[in-house]
């Protein structure tokens, strides 16, 4: 299907980049283990090489390359995701983008930030923020993940609920095509309907289409005041019906987090100290931010109303920055906790309407019944996204195996990456994957751009490659 990299396309490599930009052979072994990986616990795939660019011109030439060398090429950036994205499933070259760190411009009069796709999202936030100017998407790994791969995978984060995702804030970008061609889609404007949206088909296309080198996003004025509520409820039905009671006052909260009792007790287990509430079935974190004290402090005050009137045991205010970081503590920490409990597992990304969460959780923790396994839940009650976490536990190694795809079978059969590729049917129709599998040939007729990854795999013997 592809070839193998060889001594002449690793001299071709290192022609572009210089050699210590090229990591090959048994020498390179302890440096070419990150670029095995992403952050999906047992999901590894060796590179043959791997080539670490600084410029659009020199992705341009390393695909001109592996295009006539018919060797598959994965784009990668920082390595934080949770859908195999960046594993190089059919081996061939990591194309890291990572030394594309730099942000370009930042443009006051059109509200617009130029960067490149390794600056890291944090790091972007905070320069942003120094000019009172505000970047809303906020992954949970934002000090880890880069915006490349914030476009890659279309990723949402808390504030999702007020301000919406990553696509929400693409407005142009550059990108390279599987030929080397160099393409610039959109650009600093608002409005822009000429011809087809582009930019739009490669924000969470996974590198699969094009390798994005250059990003233009919207920015909007930073919020001068914000407050943060930790709410504590009985039952989840209980949370969820204040979220949907908070939505129906016409206050759109910043955030509103879910976390079930048993990701509170994870998080105690990693830190060894006792969290707020631990007996507490559901919390839900809630923020509001706005221009003007006044208007926080209104909404706020009703939110609290909301939620004492529908059950919650207490709600605790958050109004400086230390006080904010000890609410959202437990939150930020739950996914590093899990690890720590169960060092395999295994986690699922689902979207339900935000009033079928409860639903959705008494189903997922049947099935844990059913098959003598620990799961926990947490995620955005704002849009209904739910992160299942399964936990291998002391479950033996090869039941665990066995186990993994019926379990994910089943969350997705309760909800309708590489990760969750071959359960793409559950949610689109066949001449939907068609016209998708069509675009994917059309931008890549080769198949050499992150190959194994998107879609489920054709049956034996139909002559097509799996991509």
């Amino acid at each position: 299907m592809y070839n193998r990299v060889d001594a002449r396309l690793i001299a071709g490599l290192e022609q572009i980049v210089g050699a210590d930009n090229v990591l090959a052979g048994p020498q390179q072994a302890e440096k070419l283990e990150r670029y095995t990986h992403d952050e999906v616990v047992g999901l590894a795939a060796e590179p043959e090489v791997v080539v670490l660019a600084t410029s659009a011109q020199q992705v341009a030439e390393i695909m001109r390359l592996a295009q006539a060398a018919r060797v598959p090429v994965t784009p990668r950036g920082a390595g934080s995701g949770l859908s195999g994205g960046a594993v190089p499933v059919c081996g061939g070259i990591v194309l890291s983008l990572e030394r594309m760190n730099r942000i370009l411009e930042i443009d006051h009069g059109n509200l617009m930030v130029t960067v490149e796709p390794g600056v890291i999202t944090g790091d972007l936030h905070r320069a942003v923020e120094a000019e009172g100017l505000f970047y809303p998407p906020d992954p949970a790994s934002l000090e880890s993940c880069s915006i490349g791969g914030n476009i890659a995978e279309g990723a949402g984060g808390p504030r999702a609920v007020k301000y919406g995702v990553t696509k929400d804030y693409v407005c142009g970008l550059e990108a390279v095509l599987p030929s080397g061609e160099v393409i610039n889609l959109g650009g600093k404007l608002v409005k822009d309907v000429t011809g087809y949206d582009l930019t739009q088909l490669l924000i969470g296309s996974e590198g699969t289409l094009a390798v994005v080198t250059k990003i233009i996003l919207r920015l909007v004025p930073l919020p001068k005041f914000r407050v943060d509520l930790l709410v504590p409820f009985d039952d989840f039905q209980t949370a969820i019906n204040t979220v949907s009671a908070i939505i129906a006052a016409r206050i759109l909260p910043t955030t509103i987090e879910f976390m079930e009792q048993d990701s509170i007790l994870a998080v105690e287990q990693l830190l060894g100290r006792q969290m707020q509430f631990r007996d507490a079935a559901a919390h839900l974190l809630i923020q509001l931010d706005g221009s003007h004290q006044e208007a926080v402090d209104a909404d706020y005050e009703t939110v609290g109303e909301i939620c004492l009137e529908r059950g919650a045991r207490d709600v605790l205010v958050a109004r400086d920055a230390r006080t904010r970081d000890r609410l959202w503590e437990a939150r930020r920490k739950i996914i590093e906790a899990l690890k720590f409990a169960s060092p395999i597992n295994h986690m699922e990304d689902v979207v339900v309407p935000r009033s079928r969460i409860p639903e959705l959780l008494a189903g997922v923790k049947a099935i844990a019944a059913e098959h003598g396994i620990r799961v926990v839940c947490f995620g955005h009650a704002g849009d209904g996204n739910v992160h299942i976490n399964a936990l291998k536990d002391a479950l033996p190694i090869e039941r665990w195996h066995a186990l993994t795809p019926e379990l994910s079978a089943a969350f997705y059969r309760l909800a309708i990456g590489v990760t969750r590729r071959n359960y793409l049917g559950m949610a689109l129709s066949p001449a939907e994957i068609a016209l998708m599998r069509g675009i994917k040939a059309t931008f890549d007729p080769h198949g050499i751009l992150n190959p194994g990854k998107v879609f489920p795999d054709r049956p034996a013997g139909d002559g097509a490659r799996a991509s």
